[in-house]
């Protein structure tokens, strides 16, 4: 598990409740790294703004990674973390490496607003 105040999908059946049962999620798989520090602090500063997302972390060594990693749309990412934005169970955008909030805002209110 992640050491961040985000909600955390550890299981297979978790990222399918998380995706299914949310209309909107923002999905960081990653580790407790430099890279992707800044985003899971992006993600708790401006969830309060987006009560219509769901926000939630993933550990990239964990089992239940796999349902990321195997996305088409993260194919030939190279760093982490992998950013997956999700639209009624849906990918509609998906990054890698360190965003800054701009970056993060900016998807958010392209496909949550």
């Amino acid at each position: 598990m992640l050491d961040t105040n985000l909600a955390h999908c550890e299981s297979d059946q978790e990222f399918q409740d998380l995706i299914n049962k949310h209309e909107n999620v923002m999905l960081c798989c990653g580790r407790m790294g430099p890279m992707c520090l800044p985003v899971y602090d992006i993600m708790e500063t401006v969830g309060p703004d987006y009560d219509a997302v769901k926000f939630s972390d993933m550990d990239f060594d964990g089992a239940a990674a796999s349902n990321v990693r195997q996305l088409a749309e993260v194919q030939g990412f190279m760093g982490l973390p992998f950013t997956v934005y999700f639209k009624n169970g849906q990918v509609v955008e998906a990054t890698s490496s360190i965003q800054d909030v701009d970056q993060v805002k900016s998807i958010l209110d392209k496909h949550f607003k």
